[in-house]
């Protein structure tokens, strides 16, 4: 199963800013329903993304396991780690190499190491070159970039590892081939190095670093140093220099090179874009040689870096620990043969009839409308509608575009609205008013405020109104007012007055409820007569149930007695018998 990319998303953390398509130098993501995504395909691993994104939505995988993993699997696991750690952690290298035994791993050596012979055998290609461009292969990221972006310039960079590859097969020819190698460092492109060459088994961030030390050792003070607590199989030298912009350089005038020989040092990968863009390789007349590197100011400015102090405290701190040697090597023992393949990214070219018609889905009808405001993270709108056409973004990124569907929107719900609606600021001016509101208060002078462009935007409201206090009551203390059946010249009206901006804007919606209380009124008289009429007809069926309950009373008594009479005679008969 296929890694996961060096550099993900989370989507649910992710919102819809586009600041990581704007730090993006290769546009390298892609907007889905709202998301940002990494395109791997496209992706440099510079890490612009991941330092930027206000959300912490961006993230770097982490191998804390894959490294752990090795260390069970292997007997033998050596760390390469990264120059620039003197800059970012405040140890000694006795207590440093002591921490990282002490998560398990055999030895620690300095990947300056591999710096050193990468130097060397850079200075012997210059000095043997006649003329020509040379690129350092140092970072990965730049590297990448050329190969993707700009494959003309893939034989200009020299064709040997990178310091922590060449490092890693030192250490291979040292101790065996079975050995573990981990590399830790600032970098993100590191990951990547390692997931494409067979020298080093995982590549750490120092973020990682520290949360793997922070998750085992509870107390940093309480770790003794280890025994025999040395860089190995030696200490490095000049390579130290490395990750300060510029060291690549310094190490290479030390070795010795000839004066003919231009070393020129290039730190961010938007002025080393902007160097190569549109050179031709083929004219140049002269050796020079860029020591390119994709953070500005070198790799302690790297995105993983793990550390809040100051950039001239990490160059200060690096070049303490710096160490002079006597004698340099002319001869590179180790050097890893890496030749770089091309693999362009291949973008669609797209008609010019074809970026007009996307422009059209973002409301960019005619150059005048296509505004380059950088909003949605692209430099011009014809490069978000190449996107957009390339299926990597959406309509929904141009902030003005949405500014101006919102507010058609909004007009054409307040202009069709039956009620009332008006809005003011804090000098008592009519910012907005729709059409009943016009016909509600201008009376006569409708028709002249019909005729305004604006209509009655910028007329004094208590002009308009005779309720105009209502506004001031808001303004001032900002809590919302309903009024109901509120009285004014022979008018009922219901109204809502609410705050938009606190002491700045308020508005209200206004309903005439005149005709509706007039109606209710007369509803309820006609109801009144009808029961009044009721209650008079009830009452005369009650009389008269009343009269014939006494009637048929006196009748059913008079026949009671009459059948009582005739019983007892009858009796006092059949006595005599």
């Amino acid at each position: 199963m296929d890694k996961q990319y060096a550099v993900y998303t989370l989507s649910n953390e992710c919102h819809d800013c586009y600041k990581c398509i704007r730090s993006c130098p290769v546009k390298a993501i892609k907007i889905e329903n709202g998301h940002a995504s990494v395109i791997p395909e496209k992706c440099i691993a510079c890490g612009n993304c991941v330092k930027t994104c206000p959300a912490n939505a961006k993230r770097v995988r982490v191998d804390i396991d894959r490294a752990k993993n090795l260390l069970n699997a292997k007997k033998n696991v050596f760390v390469s780690l990264a120059p620039s750690w003197s800059g970012v952690f405040e140890y000694t290298p006795e207590k440093m190499i002591s921490i990282l035994k002490k998560l398990g791993f055999s030895e620690v050596s300095e990947t300056a190491l591999g710096a050193q012979e990468v130097s060397i055998k850079t200075t012997e290609i210059l000095n043997n070159a006649e003329k020509g461009l040379f690129i350092s292969s140092a970072c990965p990221v730049i590297v990448d970039y050329i190969r993707l972006y700009h494959p003309e310039f893939v034989d200009c960079v020299t064709h040997i590892g990178s310091p922590a590859m060449t490092h890693a097969k030192i250490l291979k020819e040292k101790y065996g081939d079975d050995i573990g190698i981990v590399f830790i460092g600032p970098c993100i492109g590191k990951k990547n190095e390692a997931d494409y060459t067979n020298l080093i088994d995982v590549a750490l961030t120092f973020d990682e670093l520290k949360i793997w030390i922070n998750d085992i050792i509870k107390d940093i003070s309480a770790v003794d140093i280890a025994y025999n607590a040395k860089f190995v199989p030696s200490q490095a030298y000049e390579g130290t220099l490395y990750p300060i912009d510029g060291g690549m350089n310094e190490t290479i005038r030390k070795i010795g090179i000839k004066k003919e020989v231009q070393l020129i040092s290039i730190s961010g990968i938007y002025e080393f874009s902007r160097a190569i863009t549109a050179l031709n390789p083929e004219n140049i007349q002269k050796t020079i040689f860029i020591e390119a590197l994709a953070c500005e100011g070198g790799c302690i400015a790297g995105p993983c870096n793990s550390t809040n102090k100051p950039g001239l405290s990490i160059v200060s701190d690096i070049l303490s620990n710096v160490k002079e040697r006597e004698v340099i090597p002319k001869k590179s023992s180790t050097v890893v043969e890496y030749a770089i393949q091309p693999k362009k990214v291949v973008t669609t070219q797209h008609s010019l009839e074809e970026i007009l018609k996307a422009l059209k889905k973002i409301g960019k009808h005619s150059v005048d409308d296509e505004l380059n405001c950088g909003g949605c993270g692209y430099a011009t709108c014809r490069d978000l509608a190449r996107a957009l056409l390339d299926g990597e973004a959406e309509t929904s990124m141009c902030t003005s575009y949405m500014r101006k569907i919102a507010m058609r929107k909004a007009a054409a719900m307040v202009r069709c609205m039956p009620a009332a609606i008006v809005m003011v600021d804090n000098e008592m001016n009519i910012l907005e008013a729709n059409d009943a509101f016009m016909r509600m208060f201008t009376g006569d002078m409708y028709d002249i405020f019909n005729a305004r462009p604006d209509g009655l935007v910028g007329a004094a409201i208590d002009r308009i109104v005779d309720f105009a206090d209502i506004f001031r009551t808001i303004l001032k203390s900002g809590k919302d007012l309903h009024k109901e059946r509120y009285s004014v010249n022979n008018k009922l009206y219901d109204i809502n007055a609410f705050t938009i901006e606190q002491n700045e804007i308020v508005g209200a919606v206004i309903t005439d409820v005149t005709q509706t209380e007039n109606n209710r009124e007369k509803i309820a008289q006609k109801a009144h007569e009808v029961i009044s009429k009721n209650i008079s007809i009830v009452q005369e069926i009650a009389c008269l149930l009343g009269e014939h309950m006494v009637e048929t009373e006196t009748l059913l008594s008079s026949i009671a007695n009459d059948y009582d009479d005739k019983d007892d005679d009858e009796t006092e008969n059949e006595g005599q018998q």
